[in-house]
């Protein structure tokens, strides 16, 4: 009798499931129909909150018993199938698909609060038999397998047939049946139906939670999810997933001397890549129109507009105008092209800063950080080619491959500390993901590609004393080729300026008195971190430059003079340098919201180079990137010396072609 019952509010509920996927996903339904594949798996994604205004009862036991419910709504998929199938019947190909399944999407529902959408480091056992979502980086993704699913017996006395699902606990064997499950028959021989046996695609990832959400100090925490049918090899090391499932747990390989112990685990139901979303950076219309208003009122003058913005970029340091300047046209980067031969041509800069102790180096990288959507920090000294890269480790007799901190960062930022701290064969490996963005691996046999489309912030200090005499590849011990990769090198000499350092030691000596600066503070106010981060990918996302004439003349014609004129930094005057250019008056031309280069971008593209030390001066008027600071009037005051060296640059490219 209570057999009966029970199937009874079984079949309630299937037509429950049935009806509202009729109902809310009909065009889905008749598309699986009409596939010609009937071997596939086919998704059939829900949204919970559209499930939970139909029908609140089953949103909450698919919530509280997914396990159960979830395996019965992909049941009442096939029944919806059959409802509609009639009229298919006529069309080749058309059939009823038995492996569809469906997939929950927890966004914009009421299970995105702390409880059912902690971090990883916070999943605990109460955790465990609920519909659980975890947000995280993939940093280990394991090899496709194939695994067998439910086996079917069949009593040898009633003849009753069963299904017995794999156990996760048991590292997916199926135990056999104890007794027989049908009403009055307590046998316990059973026989395998062979001809029936089901196999799933397989594959076992590892996510870890994002260590900016971290404190200092802790250790960000990882867990495995196991993916099955359609959603194996859907995501690789490196992607940011945001990833529902049911929270289990299974027996850890034995090993010699290790306890054996209960790993927890994640059975995916859906998984959701947040690549193109990146980060949580939600940019409102309105702040869209304060951006716009906020140009209208700088239309008469540009460069003051530019500046209040670069005032925001780590205003605990004083001054430093160039460098500044270099962190936010590296952050914003340029637009990344396929040239004739269809290779791509890389649209992020990379920056790096060479200099004495106590020039504010680290803590730029670390306000880089802040501003970056995705950043990975880590220093020279403490890593390793392998740490930087990818990795192959050995999990339960299998190799895979663990990804490193520039695949981490892909799509964003990784600043390296102490550049000079790092061996040289560890350097080297590095040459391939920032030129080509890419990095091939072959160990262990496993040979592919990972993609690393990261910008590269490095700091270093120079060999002793910085010679300016001699070659930047002999102050820093840095390759030429390596140097050559950086679109911007700035070299921070403490030349011990008494000017200087009394306006550096009143600054901080009256913000040590009064917390609040009194110089443009409603800029400052206006320019926070959170808008620096909003504007940065806005203009990112939204600006696609284009050089205009002006700006391809001069920037060819200072290449050209440079090419001419390079004697002892041949490595760093390559096309590169062109590339570089090019780059950096497209982030310039960004950075002034708008989607033209223009003249005024080429030129600060070109002092930005001038100001790297890396090349031979042609302009003469650049000093020392440590020493350079805000102007009060700087729209007259550059337009007059662009200019000029606008005039300079062409004047000496016209002599030397009358040389010729």
């Amino acid at each position: 009798m209570a057999v009966a019952m029970q199937n009874q509010s079984d079949i309630g509920r299937d037509k429950e499931m049935a009806g509202f996927l009729i109902k809310h996903h009909l065009e889905e339904l008749k598309s699986i129909i009409l596939s010609s594949d009937p071997r596939l798996h086919y998704p059939l994604l829900v949204d919970f909150s559209e499930l939970m205004d139909d029908n609140p009862q089953l949103a909450h036991a698919i919530f509280s018993h997914p396990t159960e419910y979830l395996s019965q709504f992909d049941e009442s998929a096939i029944w919806a199938q059959r409802v509609i199938f009639e009229d298919f019947k006529q069309i080749e190909n058309a059939s009823v698909k038995t492996t569809v399944h469906i997939r929950i999407n927890v966004s914009g529902s009421p299970l995105e609060c702390e409880e059912t959408f902690p971090s990883i480091g916070k999943v605990r056992v109460k955790h465990r038999g609920i519909l659980l979502t975890l947000k995280g980086t993939v940093i280990r993704s394991g090899a496709v397998k194939m695994i067998e699913g439910e086996k079917i017996y069949q009593c040898r006395v009633c003849k009753h047939s069963f299904k017995v699902f794999p156990e996760v606990e048991t590292r997916n064997s199926t135990p056999r049946p104890t007794y027989c499950p049908s009403q009055n028959c307590e046998s316990m021989r059973f026989q395998i139906i062979e001809d029936k046996m089901i196999c799933h695609d397989y594959q076992e990832i590892k996510i870890q939670e994002s260590t900016q959400v971290l404190g200092v100090g802790a250790i960000p925490r990882s867990i495995t999810v196991i993916l099955k049918d359609d959603l194996v090899d859907t995501v690789k090391a490196g992607d940011d997933v945001i990833v529902t499932g049911v929270l289990t747990a299974k027996w850890s390989p034995d090993a010699k001397d290790v306890r054996c112990d209960l790993d927890p685990v994640l059975i995916a139901n859906y998984v959701r890549r947040m690549n193109e979303l990146k980060s949580d950076i939600n940019i409102p219309d309105e702040v869209i129109m304060k951006f716009k208003q906020f140009w209208s009122d700088f239309k008469d003058s540009p460069l003051k507009g530019r500046n209040a913005i670069l005032r925001g970029i780590c205003p605990q340091v004083f001054g430093l105008f160039t460098v500044k300047l270099a962190v936010a046209l590296t952050l914003i980067g340029g637009v990344q092209h396929v040239d004739a031969s269809g290779t791509k041509v890389r649209g992020e800069s990379h920056l790096l800063l060479v200099g004495d102790p106590g020039t504010g180096k680290s803590q730029f990288l670390k306000f880089a950080a802040k501003l970056s959507n995705r950043s990975v920090i880590t220093t020279g000294l403490g890593s390793t080619s392998a740490g930087l890269t990818v990795t192959a480790v050995k999990d339960a007799g299998e190799w895979m491959l663990e990804a490193g901190a520039l695949v981490l960062a892909d799509g964003g930022l990784c600043c390296i500390d102490e550049f000079d701290s790092m061996r040289e064969h560890d350097r080297a490996t590095i040459h391939e993901a920032m030129e080509q963005q890419t990095i091939s691996v072959a160990k262990a046999g496993l040979v592919t590609t990972l993609s690393t489309r990261t910008v590269v912030f490095g700091a270093t200090n120079p060999k002793g004393q910085y010679d300016p005499d001699q070659s930047l590849s002999v102050n820093t011990t840095l390759s030429g080729p390596l140097i050559s990769r950086f679109d911007i090198v700035l070299v921070l000499l403490d030349t011990k300026n008494p000017q200087w350092d009394a306006v550096v030691s009143s600054h901080i000596l009256s913000e040590a008195e009064q917390k609040k600066g009194n110089q443009d503070e409603n800029l400052t106010e206006i320019w926070s971190l959170t808008m620096l981060r909003r504007y940065i990918h806005f203009v990112k996302g939204y600006f696609r430059p284009v050089l205009t004439n002006e700006a391809e003349k001069i920037i060819s014609s200072y290449y050209q003079l440079q090419r001419r004129s390079a004697a002892q930094n041949a490595a760093r005057t390559t096309v590169r340098m062109l590339e570089s250019l090019i780059r950096l008056a497209q982030a310039h031309a960004r950075l002034m919201f708008r989607n033209e280069v223009t003249l005024l971008d080429a030129i600060t593209a070109i002092l930005c180079i001038e100001s790297s030390m890396t090349t031979s001066a042609i302009v003469d008027s650049v000093g020392n990137a440590l020493h350079s600071n805000f102007t009060d009037n700087p729209d007259e005051d550059c337009i007059l010396g662009y200019i000029y060296i606008d005039r300079y640059i062409l004047k000496l490219m016209s002599r030397n072609t009358t040389t010729k």
